[in-house]
């Protein structure tokens, strides 16, 4: 039957050992979730209480008794010693080595046990022949008492003895009776940790399926991620193909874009010149003129007859002297035109580059449609055949008898549990047997007891020391009658008591040694994992019942330790050994079927054109315009000339300056009305030519910059536009492959990665066997060790104590009881000793 829950975990055999990843690359990491996982209620931690302090005193006694470490190797050889009937077998050395290495380990318990079956034998033994003594008037049956000088002190003596000895025997009965008030509690309590060890087990039997199954559906995670890239396979694949061009199309295509801007600035620049140098020419001639025209105003008033007076005629032969600097500086009339350049550059521009070179990028940008449009066919096979492997696990998944074995088990573990329920109160009762009878024998301790305290209250209130031995009180002799009633019944149950404290003794202590102590370090699973121990012929025990096979190492200590760490069974118990499910569901088969049809992706990018040959002859023939002829050095010369000779504000300003230096009159208004009218000149005429030589001079630089690395650049466009497109002529098929293979991985690594999720997920959390080693801990940590060997162990040792402590008292409270009753006779003051 526990074989067959075993099959509830055949859905996960692609997590099988020997299931190797097929490709190395790492895919994009799926979120699988948790598997449902319910708590375990069961705890197997036990703390004892307050009483834990008499275990431990226990376990140190156990210790002085038994201080050699387990036998491992003696109860290996003693187990697979097979002893016949012959008594000549017995004798054999290697058994005679057997037993005395066991006498050797034994040998605590068996001088313990020896001591406590002579007391068992001697104090009965005792008991009578002091009886027959007493009642022959010997061993203080006389009732004659003499005098003697120490009396009081050994009567306090004796009393104080067996007043220790008393409390030493009610605290050893004490722990007697805690200890099995303890067990009666612990059996009591063990219904509500078995109902707990059961609610797990049907925890574990429960959630298992549900966990396959949450497995199982997360194919469906894999699949979806797997059909989202699949549907994705051209901004994916596309993309990545894209981008292994576009190190060399995207330069060469800016390039082209950069070479169809430069012509457009080219034309712009040669039509600034053309504009510019018409306008200075037309410009330089109109200033020409009004400046003659201002010499000619200017010579006729410096003529006037006021320029003859002695306090003008310096003044105005400096102003005549200075007229020739009204001349134009710069003559723009003889630079080359440019209309022939421009010409050929707007023939060039009848042919649209920017939209030529646009159209490359849209066919480059255009590879993920391309590779999308080309794959469709593919792409549906791929999704058939992922709708084809969800399908084979479903399938698989009803043809597992699932909910037969779980129904079977569940039977089993409800009758189980019914078992236990119907048998405890039969349990229950034999404890409270057992209960009863303890207490009896703490009760016959007790007895004793109450007859010494008794004693000892009526003899010591009772007792009149001024009163002689015959004429001692009723009380007192009371005391004494109690005294020599514990004596009796101290002989009537030690011995009874003792062969209880032996029989538990050597049986509790054995077990704590033996079991329970092994069990803790776990060594006791070492010695079940010895080879050939439980079987002659198998040298796996747990593996031959499991797994059928006694050649695997399946250890008792390994399943024990994995299913304490909550690991899952299947990994615990092997059972990849069992259940070779790559036969049913192989992933690896599926996924090399992906693999094959992914490899037979091919796409064609022939199409693709970068540059037709329009664009690079358009290219060309801008090369060919003649930019490169123009005479800029003719150009720059008149350029960095300044309009005029002179600054004709600085002219206007020195000319009203010169003025202001003449006697007022018509002369100095004259002048100042001839600054004037140049002032009016530089602004209407001088500013806009500056301005026009400002922007001829920008364009012809300009021009200047490009034919100097026209040719280069021309040179350059079209070796990277040729370059690219051959890469892409030439290496496309390399490179889809190569993407293409990597493609693949990442969706094969999906399917991985969901094996290697299952993988660990069956090894930790599916069908996690804790409630087996909650089961094992229950029946022997707590239940067997915690509550009863504990228990029984410290009422030996509490009841041990009370018998042994028994000796002392009886002696004690026969010498003191001379002391308390009334004798017939007395005696004179007698120094010497008293006899019995």
């Amino acid at each position: 039957m526990a074989v067959e829950l075993l099959l509830l975990l055949l859905l996960c055999g692609s997590t099988l050992s020997e299931v190797q990843p097929l490709h190395k690359p790492p895919p994009g990491t799926l979120d699988f979730g948790f598997v449902p996982v319910k708590t375990y209620d069961t705890n197997t931690y036990h703390e004892p209480g307050p009483i834990g302090i008499l275990f431990r005193l226990v376990h140190a006694f156990l210790y002085l008794v038994q201080p050699n470490s387990f036998p491992q190797d003696l109860i290996k050889k003693l187990a697979q010693q097979t002893f016949g009937n012959v008594q000549d077998d017995y004798q054999k050395p290697e058994n005679v080595v057997l037993t005395l290495q066991a006498i050797y380990y034994e040998i605590g318990f068996i001088v313990s046990a020896a001591l406590g079956l002579l007391f068992v034998l001697l104090l009965p033994l005792v008991g009578l022949c002091f009886c027959m003594c007493r009642c022959c008037d010997n061993c203080g049956g006389e009732m004659h008492q003499r005098h003697k000088k120490n009396a009081d002190c050994r009567r306090g003596c004796f009393a104080t003895f067996l007043f220790v000895a008393s409390l030493i025997i009610s605290i050893g009965v004490l722990c007697a009776y805690a200890a099995n008030q303890h067990l009666t509690s612990q059996v009591r309590g063990a219904k509500n940790l078995v109902h707990s060890n059961f609610k797990d087990l049907r925890i574990f039997l429960n959630d298992t399926p549900g966990q396959i199954d949450y497995l199982v559906s997360q194919y469906n995670t894999t699949k979806n991620k797997a059909l989202s890239d699949l549907n994705n396979v051209g901004p994916l694949l596309g993309s990545r193909v894209q981008e292994r061009f576009a190190k060399e199309v995207r330069p060469a295509l800016d390039a082209a874009l950069m070479m169809a801007g430069a012509i457009r600035e080219t034309k712009e620049a040669l039509e600034n010149v053309s504009v510019s140098v018409e306008v200075l020419q037309e410009g330089t001639e109109r200033l020409h003129a009004n400046l003659t025209n201002v010499k000619i105003h200017l010579s006729n008033t410096l003529s006037d007859s006021a320029c003859s007076a002695a306090q003008a005629a310096s003044t105005c032969n400096i102003i005549r002297n200075s007229l020739n600097q009204l001349n134009i500086n710069a003559n723009f009339s003889g630079l080359p035109g440019v209309s022939t350049q421009l010409a050929k550059v707007n023939d060039v521009l009848k042919i649209d580059l920017s939209s030529l070179v646009q159209k490359g990028y849209a066919a480059f940008n255009d590879t993920p449609d391309l590779v999308l449009n080309q794959t469709r066919n593919i792409l549906s096979d791929i999704k058939n055949l992922l709708d084809l492997i969800g399908s084979n696990i479903t399938s698989f998944t009803k043809l597992l008898p699932v909910q037969k074995v779980l129904a079977d088990l569940t039977i089993y573990l409800t009758q189980s549990e019914a078992y236990v329920q119907d048998y405890f109160p039969v349990v229950e009762q034999y404890d409270f047997y057992r209960w009863l009878g303890c207490l009896t024998l703490c009760c016959m301790v007790i007895l004793i007891l109450v007859f010494y305290c008794l004693g000892l209250l009526c003899g010591t209130c009772g007792y009149d020391k001024h009163a002689s031995p015959t004429t001692r009180g009723c009380i007192s002799n009371t005391g004494g009658n109690f005294l020599m009633a514990g004596v009796g019944f101290s002989f009537l149950f030690s011995w009874v008591l003792m062969i209880i404290v032996v029989i538990t003794f050597v049986t509790g202590g054995n077990v704590e040694k033996l079991v329970c102590e092994p069990y803790e370090d776990r060594t006791l699973f070492k010695v079940l994992d010895t080879p050939y121990l439980l079987n002659q012929h198998w040298r796996s025990y747990l593996s031959a019942i499991v797994l059928k096979n006694p050649d695997i190492n399946l250890t008792f200590e390994k399943v024990y330790s994995d299913c304490k760490e909550n690991k899952g069974i299947y990994t615990t118990l092997h059972l990849e050994n069992l259940f070779n499910i790559n036969e049913f569901l192989n992933i690896s088969m599926y996924t090399e079927d992906v693999s094959l049809k992914i490899e037979h992706i091919n796409v064609n990018l022939s199409n693709i054109v970068l540059l037709d040959e329009i664009g690079k002859r358009n290219i060309l023939d801008f090369s060919s315009s003649g930019i490169d002829g123009i005479n800029f050095a003719a150009y720059l010369t008149e350029i960095n000339k300044s309009v005029t000779k002179v600054d004709l504000l600085s002219f206007a300003n020195d000319l009203e300056a010169r003025a202001d230096q003449l006697p007022k009159g018509a002369l100095e208004n004259a002048l100042k009305g001839h600054a004037n009218s140049i002032r009016m000149i530089h602004n209407q005429q001088v500013v806009p030519l500056e301005q026009a030589m400002s922007t001829l001079n920008q364009s012809i630089r300009l021009l200047q910059r490009t034919s100097s690395e026209f040719m280069i650049k021309v040179k350059n466009v079209i070796s990277a536009v040729d370059a690219a497109q051959l890469l892409i002529s030439n290496d496309a098929s390399l490179v889809i492959i190569q993407e293409t293979k990597k493609y693949m991985d990442m969706i094969i690594g999906y399917f991985e990665q969901y094996v290697e999720w299952v993988k660990e997920s069956i090894t930790m959390e599916v069908a996690a066997c804790k409630p087996i080693a909650n089961v094992i801990d229950t029946a022997v940590d707590i239940f067997l060790c915690s509550y009863v060997i504990d228990s029984v162990n410290t009422f030996w040792f509490g009841l041990g104590g009370c018998s042994i402590f028994l000796i002392p008292a009886i002696i004690c409270a026969v010498k003191l009881s001379k002391y308390y009753r009334r004798m017939d006779t007395e005696d004179v003051y007698d120094d010497s000793v008293e006899q019995w």
